[in-house]
């Protein structure tokens, strides 16, 4: 991308370092690569991989004709984001510009410039079965809405099984953290998120049962994030048919997810994404200290929306095909960021 360009990535997990709207980076994170692995335990703008969010008891309990496989219980006794050192920590190739290219669902862009960053995730890595070969590409362009300039930032991401296994799961995600004014607190945002429902879990954070109606907040209907309250990190359904679920969503329209708009910098946000679920989550656990001339950042310094499909899905019969990838087939999904001010 140019120097002027208003996103900027890393090679350190694939990372969404800028985002700029209006002048202000929408998106948590640091100024240099060093910095990020030093002090990045929030997942600031990582690709998330093999697996985003967690799997109870940090176990696959049956994959391969039965067999299980032991992963770093990292998230007290689960596995949460691919584990210890997950696709986020790692060093990918790129970026490799592919060209310009439109974002499907959003014909006509101007601008469409594109990078690609790959993976080699071998055989065991962090304790998953099979040597995957895993890419991301941005797409990066403008439209004119109502006289406004809006900026979108595609995101495709692939995966396929190309050895060392006849199984394996994945659940790739974005985990930036979204700020809309440039401040120490996301108090103020107004938010509407598609659906009220969601999987409700136990204290570990993985599911106890089906989808059902969320109580904090309604779907459709705009709330305000405060200084404390509401507290939220829930994984939201779109697709409550788990089994109607394809390894790969791309074919799929996208679905707006969430809107968010700060009355006072004037800055929106919309997400997009043909997942079946999306994890809210208000930021509660951000705890980053003072680097770099940034000041630190913590609770509620940013909001998350990671679109994936539901979580624990590889332990759970009904849901296990949305997430399991066969030899021979491939994993995609994709998420459309879509911001501008007013």
């Amino acid at each position: 991308m140019a120097d002027d360009a208003p996103v900027a990535f890393l090679p350190l997990g694939a990372i969404i370092q800028e985002l700029r709207v209006g002048g202000i980076n929408i998106v948590q994170g640091f100024p240099e690569q060093s910095l990020y692995e030093a002090h990045n335990d929030p997942f600031f703008g990582e690709t998330i991989g093999r697996v985003a969010n967690r799997i109870s008891n940090a176990k696959l309990d049956s994959l391969n004709g039965g067999k299980s496989y032991a992963l770093a219980a990292n998230n007290g006794p689960n596995n949460l984001h691919g584990g210890v050192v997950g696709w986020g920590k790692k060093i990918w190739d790129g970026p490799k510009p592919v060209g310009v290219r439109q974002i499907p669902g959003f014909e006509g862009l101007d601008g469409g410039e594109s990078v690609k960053f790959s993976l080699v995730s071998p055989d065991g890595d962090e304790g998953f079965p099979g040597t995957v070969e895993a890419s991301v590409v941005y797409t990066v362009g403008k439209q004119v809405q109502d006289g406004k300039e809006v900026l979108l930032l595609g995101i495709e991401y692939e995966a396929e099984l190309v050895g060392g296994a006849d199984e394996t799961v994945i659940n790739m995600t974005n985990h930036s953290y979204f700020n809309l004014t440039g401040g120490p607190s996301i108090e103020g945002t107004v938010v509407t998120l598609c659906t009220n429902t969601y999987l409700p879990v136990d204290d570990g954070g993985i599911p106890t049962g089906g989808p059902t109606a969320f109580s904090k907040v309604e779907g459709n209907k705009p709330f305000t994030l405060g200084a404390v309250e509401p507290d939220i990190d829930d994984c939201f359904v779109v697709n409550e048919a788990p089994k109607t679920v394809s390894i790969d969503t791309r074919a799929q329209p996208l679905t707006k997810l969430v809107t968010a708009e700060h009355p006072e910098s004037k800055i929106h946000l919309e997400v997009y994404s043909t997942e079946p679920a999306f994890q809210f989550y208000t930021g509660k656990y951000i705890s980053v200290p003072e680097v770099a001339g940034l000041a630190a950042r913590s609770a509620r310094s940013g909001f998350c929306v990671e679109p994936s499909r539901y979580v624990n899905a590889a332990n759970v019969d009904e849901w296990k095909d949305q997430m399991l990838l066969k030899k021979g087939e491939k994993y995609g999904c994709r998420i459309v960021y879509r911001a501008w001010k007013e």
